[in-house]
């Protein structure tokens, strides 16, 4: 079942070779991107039952052994992200499409998108399965260019200049994980992952410290992590809203991925981990007051995007199984719901005119169904029992608990603060945008519909994400047992290490 492994990357960049090469037929393009997502869903499926089952797969790529070829390792977390991303950048394209059609742009749409997109989610896989560092620089690069295309379609004036910021803060950090990868390299000699565990060990504190906190600078950019965390409330919102839904779910939570790979494999014991903490409350509690005070639900659901990644960091930084597993878990949870509650908001722009609070109103009563659509992942969100933002919430609190030492303290005062004003912000939004009479300057202010002003094909992803969402609720027993035992296998190393060197000589 090896063979499965680098499909996830190289389907995708096929389908983006094709899709380019149909630019004047835009109906197969469509098609194209849809097949080849769905077969990525499929084959991070497969990945994920044969990980659990047997353990780590391993492909060589180009048949050239590991130190010198390229490793591609699919684990359970690996598999895992793979899942959950598949299926949200699946269900964001139908979306996409839906848009497009009821835009008119059915005949005509920008012939780049789906190639694009399709590089993006080769990006996305790559990062994930790489088990070396420059493999991961690669991938992070795939998909940053990609979304520098994204961010910046239609070339508005607004969109222009929040990818020329975006890109600056990407650059910056793509080149600080390149001299990163530069002094790992001369310090050890070799990049790739299972062998750095070892060789890493061997070094002087101080210098593996630096490389340590290199890659931690690179990853908390790109992850969003305050105080590295100011570009991301001005560049996502100004995207369409598929885009802005993609970005939101998945681009922050490769960095995050990224953190839980290296801090755990290259770097165990610990050495940081009061620094993430420390990063973890000020990103929940700094990032859900930017939250508070925003007038626009985009941009307040940018900033609650920041908040929670806290979160993350939180169970990554006490360095326990039950935090890790619990992250773990958060992580799933955040990329669906985040996503969900961004598709949700660009229905809310397209009934409502606007996403600024003050020129919405009575969504609840002019479009029931659009009211759904948003209140449940809300509330996922806010971590309203019995959601799966309660549950993995629950998780982290009680790991940091257990862990019993003053930070972990301050980290869960911190958690149910965030999570209390999360449900502030939002209960502000429903209030504002569903709640009160609607705002004379709304499109269509005196009429009800229940779902027929908004089109079909950007309704049903937005409700299979919703589905998605409660399903987490109704698995998370499996689930919580599945990232348990991701996390066990990334704090033992092990099998990891012997998966990639199956002879014992790394």
């Amino acid at each position: 079942m090896t063979w499965l492994v680098p499909l996830p990357v190289v389907m995708p960049l096929l389908g983006a070779a094709l899709t380019l090469l149909l630019a004047g037929q835009p109906r197969v393009q469509r098609w194209v991107s849809l097949t080849v997502l769905g077969a990525t869903v499929a084959v991070a499926a497969l990945l994920l039952v044969r990980s659990t089952l047997d353990g780590p797969l391993v492909v060589e790529v180009g048949g050239w052994a590991a130190p010198l070829g390229i490793v591609l390792v699919a684990d359970q977390l690996a598999a895992l992200m793979l899942v959950v991303s598949a299926a949200v950048t699946l269900c964001v394209l139908v979306y996409s499409i839906g848009q497009g059609m009821a835009d008119g742009d059915e005949e005509t749409p920008l012939s780049v998108y789906h190639p694009t997109y399709l590089v993006l989610t080769a990006g996305v896989c790559n990062a994930f399965l790489s088990g070396d560092l420059f493999n991961l620089y690669v991938g992070f690069e795939i998909l940053l260019v990609a979304s520098y295309v994204l961010l910046t379609l239609g070339s508005t004036e607004t969109r222009i200049r929040a990818g020329t910021t975006y890109v600056v803060v990407s650059l910056l950090s793509s080149l600080i994980f390149l001299v990163a990868i530069g002094l790992v390299y001369a310090s050890t000699g070799t990049l790739n992952l299972a062998q750095l565990a070892h060789r890493l060990d061997a070094l002087p504190d101080d210098l593996r410290l630096l490389l340590q906190l290199m890659l931690l600078l690179a990853f908390g950019i790109k992850a969003a992590v305050f105080p590295l965390s100011a570009w991301l409330p001005d560049s996502y919102p100004t995207a369409p809203a598929p885009v802005t839904a993609v970005f939101a779910g998945l681009l922050t939570k490769v960095g995050v991925y990224a953190i839980i790979r290296t801090e755990t494999l290259l770097f165990p014991g610990g050495r940081v981990a009061d620094l993430l903490l420390v990063a973890a409350a000020l990103t929940m509690v700094v990032g859900i007051l930017g939250a508070v005070a925003q007038s626009d639900v985009k941009r307040l659901l940018s900033f609650t995007l920041i908040s929670h990644i806290g979160y993350m960091l939180f169970g990554v930084g006490l360095t326990t199984s039950l935090g890790l597993s619990a992250a773990i878990f958060y992580v799933v949870h955040h990329i669906t719901i985040q996503t969900t509650l961004f598709l949700a908001v660009g229905l809310v722009e397209r009934r409502g005119g606007s996403t600024a609070l003050d020129r919405l109103g009575g969504l609840a009563r002019l479009s029931p169904l659009l009211a759904v659509l948003f209140f449940v992942p809300a509330l996922n969100l806010a971590g309203i029992p019995p959601f799966s933002g309660f549950l993995g919430k629950l998780g982290l609190l009680q790991a940091g608990v257990a862990d019993g030492g003053p930070l972990a303290w301050t980290l869960v005062a911190g958690g149910l603060l965030t999570s209390l004003l999360t449900l502030y912000a939002i209960a502000r939004v429903w209030n504002l945008a569903f709640w009160r009479a609607p705002h004379k300057d709304m499109p269509n202010a005196g009429e009800t519909h229940i779902g027929t002003m908004l089109p079909r094909l950007m309704i049903a992803p937005t409700v299979a994400l919703v589905a998605l969402g409660l399903a987490l609720t109704g698995v998370a027993g499996p689930l919580f047992d599945l990232s348990t035992d991701a996390a066990d296998d990334l704090l033992r190393r092990s099998p990891y290490v012997n998966a990639v060197f199956p002879d014992g000589t790394p």
